[in-house]
This record gives structure tokens, C-alpha cells and sequence, in this order.
């Protein structure tokens, strides 16, 4: 996978504590037009090539589970 460098001027963070699953946009939120699934529950959102967001599900159990 290739890394990406990201220097966006805001990132919109919401939180669905119902659901656990955290959203982020890059910039303004826009629609994606493609998404990749590099890793089950996280999903890459891009538009035109650009990213414009990333999902996180179930980041309770994934932040309980990571070491340290």
C-alpha cells in the first residue's frame, strides 16, 4: 500500500457512539465517488483520486485491543 501524506487544512471529526464508528473528513465533508477497505472496518473514502474521508467501525474494540 502507499503511503499518503495528508496537510489538509481542517478535519471534521464525528463520533456515532450508538453505532461506535468514527468518521473523518478531509477539508469539507464531500461524497466519496470510490472507497477501498484496506483493513476490515476501515474504509478509505475518495473522490476523483483525493481522499475526502476515512470510517472506522468498532473503534471501542480496536482501541481496547491495541498494545500500550
Amino acid at each position: 500500500m502507499e503511503s499518503v501524506v495528508l496537510k489538509p487544512e481542517k478535519l471534521d471529526i464525528d463520533y456515532d457512539r450508538k453505532e461506535d464508528v468514527l468518521y473523518i473528513s478531509v477539508g469539507k465533508p464531500r461524497a466519496a465517488d470510490d472507497s477501498i477497505e484496506p483493513q476490515e472496518g476501515v474504509v478509505l473514502r475518495t473522490r476523483k483520486g483525493e481522499l475526502v474521508g476515512i470510517t472506522i467501525v468498532r473503534l471501542k474494540g480496536r482501541l481496547a485491543a491495541s498494545p500500550g
